[in-house]
C-alpha cells in the first residue's frame, strides 16, 4: 500500500495507527532544533512542543534557586577538613624530612616521618574544620535572625568566628582574630561581587 496516497497523511507511521498527519519540511522550517538531533520522519510529534524555554527543575513553593547556608555548611566543613588534612600532610612531610635529615634512611626514620605527617595532618584538619564549623553556625544564626542572605552575613560571621576562636588569648587576641576574620571575609565578598562592581563602574563612567 502506498502510504503517500493514504488519506491519513504524508507517509508517517502515525497515520497508519490513526494519528495526526505528519509535518512537511515547510512546517518545520521555522522550528528551532538547537541541541536536538534531527527528528525521524516517522515520529509524528510536533517538535515545537519539545523545545524547553522554562526551568528544567521544579522547585517547591517558597524554595530558593540557590543553596542556603545550612545546606552549604556540610560542604564547607568537609572541604575545610580535607584541605587542612592535605596541607598538614605536606607540611608534616617537609618538617619530617628536615628533622630527620641527619638520620640514615631506615625504618625508624620512616616511622618518625610518618608520625609527624599524621600529627600535622590531624592538627590542621581540626583547626580548619573548627573554623568552618564556627563560621557556618554563625552564618546560619545571622541569616535566620535577619531573614536575609547577603554579604553582610558573610562578613559578620567571619568577624565573629575570628573573635570566638581567639577568645582565650585575651582582648588583644580577640581583636586580632576579629580583624583577621573581617579582612578575609571582606576579600571574599569583594571577589564574589567583582563583576557587578566593575559593571557598575563602567556604567557610571559612561
Amino acid at each position: 500500500m502506498d502510504t503517500n496516497n493514504h488519506p491519513g497523511g504524508r507517509g508517517g507511521l502515525g497515520s497508519i495507527f490513526g494519528g495526526s498527519p505528519g509535518y512537511s519540511q515547510s512546517d518545520l522550517a521555522g522550528v528551532p532544533l538547537t541541541g536536538m538531533s534531527p527528528l525521524s520522519p516517522y515520529l509524528n510529534v510536533d517538535p515545537r512542543y519539545l523545545v524547553q524555554d522554562t526551568e528544567e527543575f521544579i522547585l517547591p513553593t517558597g524554595a530558593n534557586k540557590t543553596r542556603g547556608r545550612f545546606e552549604l555548611a556540610f560542604f564547607t566543613i568537609g572541604g575545610c577538613c580535607m584541605t587542612g588534612a592535605a596541607f598538614g600532610a605536606v607540611n608534616g612531610l617537609r618538617l619530617g624530612l628536615k628533622e630527620t635529615q641527619s638520620m640514615v634512611w631506615s625504618k625508624p626514620k620512616n616511622v618518625q616521618i610518618l608520625n609527624i605527617v599524621t600529627r600535622q595532618g590531624a592538627m590542621w584538619a581540626n583547626t580548619l574544620g573548627s573554623l568552618a564549623l564556627l563560621y557556618s553556625a554563625f552564618g546560619v544564626i545571622i541569616e535566620k535572625s535577619r531573614g536575609a542572605e547577603d554579604d553582610l552575613n558573610t562578613v559578620a560571621a567571619g568577624t565573629m568566628t575570628g573573635m570566638l576562636y581567639k577568645s582565650t588569648a585575651g582582648l588583644r587576641g580577640i581583636a586580632r582574630g576579629g580583624l583577621a576574620g573581617l579582612a578575609l571575609t571582606s576579600i571574599y565578598a569583594l571577589y564574589n561581587n567583582w563583576e557587578h562592581i566593575r559593571g557598575s563602574s563602567t556604567r557610571i563612567s559612561l
